[in-house]
């Protein structure tokens, strides 16, 4: 469901002066809602770090300049979404800007631990193929599996397991150090 600009640009001014709410890690807007968060388990954040490293080892000779990053927002005001990935790439110089969030065209990857299956698996595809992000790895530690979502739309998804060695674009990831929850 895509929302009018006013709705949306009110509902960000909402969510921007959201107080602190302990245990809530991130404020997100889809679907005409502020959608807020819990703040990730260890192993989420133990994922992120590893997937973050070995991109940021690969990025210097594919991509000079960019950097993978968790935290930063995710930004489309013409669909009304305001994401905010737990891993992205984009060039290091975008976080110079004055803009609170990143925007779409920005990002070469986005990524996702799954803490919300249907969220995950469902709203954010929908979302990041409409953003234009050109790749989704979307990692399961409840199952120990994971999806590359490539090709426009996503029209391309890679299943993989725990232990695999995977192609996300460019890169290539060793997901044998990825833990489930369990």
């Amino acid at each position: 469901m895509s929302i009018g600009p006013a709705t949306y640009a009110r509902l960000r001014e909402i969510a921007a002066h959201l107080p602190a709410v302990p245990g809530i890690g991130k404020v997100e807007i889809a679907n005409g809602e502020i959608v807020m968060t819990m703040s990730p388990v260890r192993r989420h954040e133990l994922a992120v770090l590893r997937l973050a490293r070995q991109l940021n080892a690969q990025l210097p000779s594919t991509h000079p300049g960019h950097t993978a990053h968790p935290g930063a927002g995710l930004e489309d005001p013409g669909l009304g979404r305001l994401r905010c990935p737990d891993l992205m790439v984009f060039a290091e110089a975008a976080l110079e800007s004055t803009a609170p969030s990143l925007h779409p065209h920005e990002v070469l990857l986005v990524v996702e631990i799954v803490s919300n299956p249907e969220n995950d698996y469902e709203n954010k595809v929908h979302d990041y193929a409409a953003m234009g992000i050109p790749l989704y790895l979307l990692v399961d530690p409840r199952e120990g599996t994971g999806i590359v979502h490539s090709e426009p739309g996503f029209a391309v998804r890679e299943k993989f397991v725990f232990g695999d060695t995977v192609p996300v674009g460019p890169w290539t990831l060793d997901t044998g150090g990825l833990l489930t929850y369990g």
